[in-house]
């Protein structure tokens, strides 16, 4: 599959919701989307990351739509989204198709061990259904406001 890049069209998918229901992201077109993959809910960092972007939804209200997607099952996608009262969608990737479309599906290692999972990514899309930009290798604190600028820079 080629790489995606700023300028490319997003591809599109259909997943479950944290509350069950479908969600085909090129529904959404006409606005703005932050995609933001993370591996694992209820982890330290995928929780900063969340409530960084739950704490600034505010301020993306109306400006763009936010997604988290990780590999959870819908059960727990539901259960990280209750717990830190998440104002978006949380979508669950199980067979991490979508993570292997966008690129974000890579090998990674811990002790020693090498095993396939997330690359913390985040891509926003126009509402053109162009990739506008890609963040990469994520810091999860700071990121909200970063992509926040972003759009910003976009409007």
């Amino acid at each position: 599959m080629a790489e995606l890049t700023a300028g490319k069209k997003a591809p599109d998918f259909t997943l479950e919701t944290d509350t069950g229901e479908k969600l085909k992201l090129s529904s959404l077109k006409g606005q703005n989307v932050v995609l933001y993959f993370y591996p694992k809910s209820d982890t330290p960092g995928c929780t900063t990351e969340a409530c960084e972007f739950r704490d600034a939804f505010p301020r993306f209200k109306g400006n763009a739509v936010i997604l988290g997607i990780s590999p959870d099952p819908v059960k727990a996608q539901a259960k990280f989204r209750a717990k830190f009262e998440l104002p978006f969608n949380i979508l669950a990737d199980v067979e991490h198709a979508v993570a292997e479309a966008y690129g974000v599906w890579v090998e990674k290692s811990m002790y020693g061990k090498k095993y396939m999972g997330v690359a913390r990514t985040t891509f926003i899309i126009g509402a053109d259904g162009k990739i506008a930009q890609i963040f990469e290798k994520v810091k999860p604190a700071g990121h909200a406001a970063e992509v926040e600028a972003a759009l910003k820079a976009l409007a």
